[in-house]
């Protein structure tokens, strides 16, 4: 045998097929990973939801269809609840509406400058009636938003006013005219935005909605002061986390990569705070300000922030959660059960004021996650989600209760109270 056949080798049969082995096992592993976070095995239902048996309640859930069926989000990815949330986080909105309004300044007793944004319905609401929703963004959002900006068209073309509060200092373009921006917990810019609207129209009644942490306010402000409830029909609060002290100590958690988020979220604070620094820090001291802006940039976390910068947080926010035990207008609280900024543990609070207040229903989605709840086949989602098909749904539910009702009811509430005068 020559030295040039002797260096001829061949493969052994057995190596292609091991090669294609790896291959499988090499896809089939990235498939269980995206099946895995993509959560594709999770099923379709409709909201879990908690209440008491009522005639309004049981009104309420016949003519909100939405509520009792199945939510189904886009299947490749919509199951996820980190995806929803990114994507709302990212784009707001699939093919976001412009609607026209009209932006009002009113100044506050401090100093400062709340401002809203007014938009007229674009024709007759369904009963005739003059209906004002009063709307809260999310923490350091504002009308400009694509989320809110989808919504408040969607409720215009019901026949619905809608004002939105623009949190203190999150405009890029409104300049701060006191050393204080929003916060977790003050009511006092949404409470002006509600004066005015009760003063402007006396005839029109109202619908309050809060996102996020913007529930957290609205239902705090209702149940502040009974007197703040005069004229409301309902409240829907969506996603919001119940108490801000609770939820800051599950933001320092790495499950549902929530440690994450919160870096996140501070990073955002910490832009905005920074683009107002000469109406925050301007009037202090040299060393003082020198002092809280280098804690500012070191800040990692909204506690941080809150410890260092906004140290009046604390004390506005104390007692949030305890302040929708006082709402007794007909609330609707709406959560996702896949929601990565809302901990597990703060839906104890829906779930038991639903149980023992019969105003109150309790929703939970299976998907939905933080301010998304997207609707779609498979890949695309719709213009429109389910938040705002519910928001829209219950408050038309109320207003027909409100039209219906027998005359010797003198309120939502007292649903049995015509059986009551009978006997």
């Amino acid at each position: 045998m020559s030295t040039h056949e002797s260096d001829v080798h061949t493969i052994s049969p057995e190596l292609p097929a091991m090669f294609d082995g790896m291959k499988l096992a090499a896809v089939a592993t990235v498939l269980y990973i995206l099946v895995r976070c993509l959560n594709l095995k999770s099923p379709t239902a409709p909201p879990d939801l908690t209440y008491q048996d009522t005639a309004l309640n049981r009104f309420l859930l016949k003519s909100c269809p939405q509520l009792t069926k199945e939510y189904i989000p886009p299947l490749l990815w919509g199951k996820s609840g980190h995806l929803q949330t990114a994507l709302y986080g990212k784009l707001g909105r699939v093919s976001s509406p412009h609607p026209s309004g009209v932006r009002k300044y009113l100044p506050m007793q401090d100093g400062a400058t709340a401002t809203f944004d007014l938009f007229e319905p674009m024709g007759d609401h369904r009963t005739g009636d003059d209906i004002t929703m009063v709307i809260c963004p999310g923490i350091g959002n504002h009308s400009e938003k694509h989320y809110i900006r989808t919504f408040v068209d969607h409720a215009q073309k019901d026949g619905y006013r809608c004002a939105v509060l623009n949190h203190l200092g999150a405009l890029p373009n409104i300049e701060l005219t006191s050393p204080r921006m929003f916060t977790y917990g003050c009511t006092w810019e949404f409470a002006a935005m509600v004066g005015y609207i009760k003063r402007t129209y006396p005839q029109t009644q109202l619908m309050v909605v809060g996102f996020s942490l913007g529930g957290n306010i609205v239902c705090k402000f209702l149940g502040e002061n009974r007197m703040n409830q005069e004229r409301v029909l309902c409240c829907v609060s969506v996603c919001q986390g119940y108490s801000a002290l609770r939820a800051q100590e599950t933001f320092l958690q790495w499950d549902q990569f929530r440690r994450f988020y919160n870096f996140l979220m501070a990073d955002n604070m910490k832009k905005i705070i920074l683009s107002h620094k000469h109406s925050l820090f301007g009037g202090s001291p040299v060393k003082l300000k020198e002092l809280d802006l280098g804690r500012l940039y070191t800040a990692t976390s909204l506690m941080q922030i809150d410890d260092n910068i906004m140290r009046y947080v604390e004390e506005q926010s104390i007692g949030d959660c305890f302040q929708c035990f006082n709402v007794n207008v007909p609330l609707l609280l709406v959560n996702a059960a896949d929601d990565p900024l809302v901990h597990n543990s703060l839906l104890t609070i829906p779930r038991t004021l639903a149980a023992k207040k019969p105003n109150v229903i309790f929703s939970l989605t299976l998907h939905g996650g933080h301010l998304g709840f997207f609707e779609g086949a498979v890949l695309f989602p719709q213009p429109l989600t389910w938040m705002d098909k519910v928001i829209v749904g219950y408050a038309n539910a109320m207003c027909q209760w409100e039209k219906q009702k027998p005359p010797c009811q003198s309120g939502p509430l007292s649903p049995s109270s015509c059986a009551e005068e009978k006997a």
